[in-house]
């Protein structure tokens, strides 16, 4: 789209014009005598000839003038990446994970199944965020770096698979990995978000000394604690209720998020779970200032290149009258 920056200087365009007619004015006032008849016709005739001979002069203050007030060609919105929070996902991948205590859709499913499909929604949600995914079962690997491709980070998920990286939980190495990722990052807010549904029993580290080290580097985790309360299974003395959240231990995961100053979320089922995201939403929110820019190319030398152009066509075309005139000067000179 084409502009002007300083649409206002186009006010300088009749300058001459008015300058001019000031001139005439004065000439008049002065007192000279306008001869009638043979002379005002040569006189209209010379007004003719000059008016002619003013139009370069013209369309050279004309074309200054648009070169100063700047002419721009401004490009299509282009939206910036707004700086966000650093969040990494820490996601169980142990053998528990697959037990079907969940309800979806009204159909009972696996606790990973379950997470992946509210876990996906929250993803979604984080606008301007840089997102990664960490695995961990016997030990933690990094699925996905810090991007803010949220796409690629929900596919990762949803391409994981139970017993993938192994059947225990290493929750100390996935704070310690995700500790490690973050000390590559520039200075951010900085969050990892932990989900488990059993208690740490595998690892080089444990989680309180990697808690320690990440409440140190100024990393925030939320702890959320993943499994029903109560399941009924079928036995050979009938249908019996159990609790299959036993092995989760809500003492350390509470711990581990009031070390960093974060909190602990407690997840039975799919509604519990969506709000937790919700309410860390509300803890962490996101930038909603999306900052734009438009590209903005100068013009100003078109117009400029253009009157230095015409001035030196003007210049050029004027030089044999010059030199004739200077030869006839020096004749009758001699």
């Amino acid at each position: 789209m084409f502009t002007i920056a300083w649409a206002w200087l186009l006010l300088l365009l009749p300058l001459p014009l008015i300058f001019r007619r000031s001139q005439t004015e004065q000439n008049q006032v002065s007192g000279h005598l306008q001869m009638p008849g043979v002379a005002n016709s040569g006189a209209v005739g010379h007004n003719k000839s000059s008016r002619i001979s003013q139009v370069p002069q013209w369309l050279i203050w004309t074309l200054l003038v648009f070169s100063v007030a700047r002419p721009l060609w401004v490009g299509d919105v282009i939206e910036l990446p707004s700086k966000g929070r650093d969040l990494m996902l820490a996601v169980d991948l142990s053998g528990s994970m697959q037990i079907e205590d969940m309800v979806l859709d009204g159909k009972p499913v696996d606790r990973f199944t379950m997470v992946q499909h509210v876990m996906s929604d929250f993803i979604e949600r984080r606008k301007g965020d840089k997102l990664g995914l960490i695995l961990f079962a016997d030990h933690a690997y990094l699925q996905a770096p810090l991007t803010q491709d949220r796409r690629s980070v929900a596919q990762f998920l949803s391409e994981a698979q139970i017993g993938l990286v192994g059947k225990q939980t290493a929750i100390g190495e996935a704070i310690a990995l995700g500790v490690k990722r973050f000390d590559k990052t520039e200075e951010s807010n900085r969050v990892l978000i932990l989900l488990t549904d059993g208690s740490n029993n595998s690892g080089a580290i444990s989680p309180e000394q990697a808690a320690a080290i990440a409440a140190k580097r100024g990393i925030t985790i939320y702890t959320i604690g993943v499994g029903a309360d109560v399941m009924e299974r079928q036995t050979l003395f009938g249908r019996e209720r159990v609790n299959p959240s036993m092995d989760l231990d809500e003492t350390q995961l509470t711990q581990l998020a009031t070390t960093t100053k974060g909190r602990y979320f407690r997840a039975r089922n799919s509604a519990e779970l969506e709000q937790i995201y919700q309410e860390i939403d509300k803890l962490e929110p996101t930038n909603s200032d999306q900052l734009t820019y438009r590209p903005q190319s100068e013009l100003f030398y078109f117009p400029l290149a253009a009157a230095l152009i015409i001035s030196v066509l003007q210049m050029l075309l004027k030089l044999p009258f010059i030199s004739s005139r200077l030869i006839v000067n020096k004749r009758g000179a001699l």
